[in-house]
């Protein structure tokens, strides 16, 4: 239980200070290969970041909160 409570933490601090981390799908570089040849990959559009899972998390709780209070 203590570890999952320090994990969550370090989670929660690790998308605050850097909320993109690096696409699982290319490793980061903005291209797979297809067919032997090199395209554009189809997850992060060749922009070689993703926004992290607890981001994601937080910023759709963050809209909805918003919303419910107007």
């Amino acid at each position: 239980m203590a570890g999952l409570v320090v994990w969550l933490s370090g989670q929660a601090v690790l998308c605050a200070v850097k909320p993109f981390g690096k696409c699982r799908r290319c490793q980061g570089t903005g291209e797979v290969e297809r067919f032997g040849k090199p395209r554009t990959c189809p997850r992060c559009h060749g922009h070689r970041l993703r926004l992290r899972l607890g981001r994601r998390a937080h910023n759709s709780w963050r809209r909805t909160y918003d919303n419910g209070a107007r």
